[in-house]
């Protein structure tokens, strides 16, 4: 991972630098920005390489962002990129199709090497994610892909996947060194359907396709273990009322987890304990009977058994131990 901000950087410097070495350098656009307006710029980012994928968190105050014919001639590139809009809105514009907003929570798409223009719509400036997803690595190739020009998506349904995705792939790339090879295929599964509901959304794989059914039970894996961590607290989860929040029947649940490490029920519960593990060593004094309940168990009894079978210690015994037992 590599992360850089302006702040290592002389204030009078920062745009200059920021537009010549990050901007043109490493993403391959131009920036502008008023001259009087320039003493006062922040910007900075995060750069995971994962997966086949690089993945970009970028925030900065507001200037203006070009692709234009030049760029894309000194930096060609070949991928598919997968933006979430994370700020306030943004512009954009481009030689093709109309211009567009993209609002806060939202999803576009385009390929690298078409020309474009971006602006944010508010006054806080860039915040987005992007990932880019070289063609090479995709197991599909279809020259319309080459022809995507920066666009939403439209399809509601696909919302929900893309954001759960992006989480997953997020915490992928912070996973620990000790499950390098298992956090490896998991990032690389991510890439590749994010990359693939891409392609859903704009018409050019078909969702019921062998690579668009793997894309879609990736990325519905994804938000239902999102679900299932937004409703730890409730006693009562259980498959049926996950399925219905993901719009698959029950068995297609137990599906989608067969693929899985875990189970759905083995999914809870361990989410469960790592969430009262969190509890304990964040509040210290915090009562266990009232840890177990927050964290969904329903009674002590189970709860101490059920820690007790995963760690081989009660509860008590491993809020003992501190944190540096932990």
């Amino acid at each position: 991972m590599y992360r850089w901000c302006t702040d290592e950087v002389e204030p009078h410097d920062r745009f200059d630098y920021w537009r010549e070495v990050r901007a043109k350098g490493l993403f391959g656009v131009t920036a502008e920005l008023e001259r009087e307006r320039r003493a006062d710029f922040f910007g900075e980012f995060s750069l995971h390489q994962l997966g086949g994928g690089g993945l970009v968190e970028l925030k900065a105050s507001h200037y203006t962002v070009e692709r234009g014919t030049t760029d894309i001639a000194d930096a060609p590139s070949d991928s598919i990129c997968v933006y979430q809009q994370l700020g306030s809105g943004g512009w954009f514009g481009g030689l093709r199709g109309s211009d567009f907003a993209i609002a806060n929570g939202s999803f576009a798409t385009s390929h690298t090497d078409l020309p474009y223009r971006t602006a944010p719509l508010g006054a806080g400036g860039f915040h987005l994610r992007i990932l880019k997803i070289p063609l090479s690595g995709l197991p599909t190739q279809d020259k319309r892909m080459r022809e995507l020009a920066p666009r939403t998506f439209d399809d509601p349904r696909l919302a929900p996947l893309l954001g759960a995705c992006f989480a997953d792939l997020g915490g992928a790339a912070a996973g620990d060194d000790g499950a390098a090879d298992a956090a490896s295929v998991v990032q690389a599964s991510l890439v590749q359907a994010l990359a693939h509901l891409a392609l859903i959304e704009r018409g050019i794989m078909r969702p019921g396709s062998r690579l668009g059914q793997a894309a879609l039970r990736t990325a519905r894996l994804s938000q239902a273990r999102r679900l299932i961590a937004r409703h730890l607290q409730d006693p009562d989860m259980a498959p049926t009322m996950v399925a219905e929040l993901l719009g698959v029947s029950v068995r297609h649940l137990h599906m989608l987890f067969e693929s899985a490490a875990k189970s759905f029920s083995q999914t809870v519960t361990d989410e469960r304990l790592k969430q009262s593990r969190r509890l304990m060593r964040e509040a210290p004094d915090r009562l266990i009977a009232d840890i177990a309940t927050s964290c969904g168990f329903d009674s002590l009894a189970t709860y101490y058994r059920v820690f007790n079978a995963a760690y081989g210690m009660a509860p008590g015994d491993f809020r003992a131990q501190g944190p540096e037992g932990r």
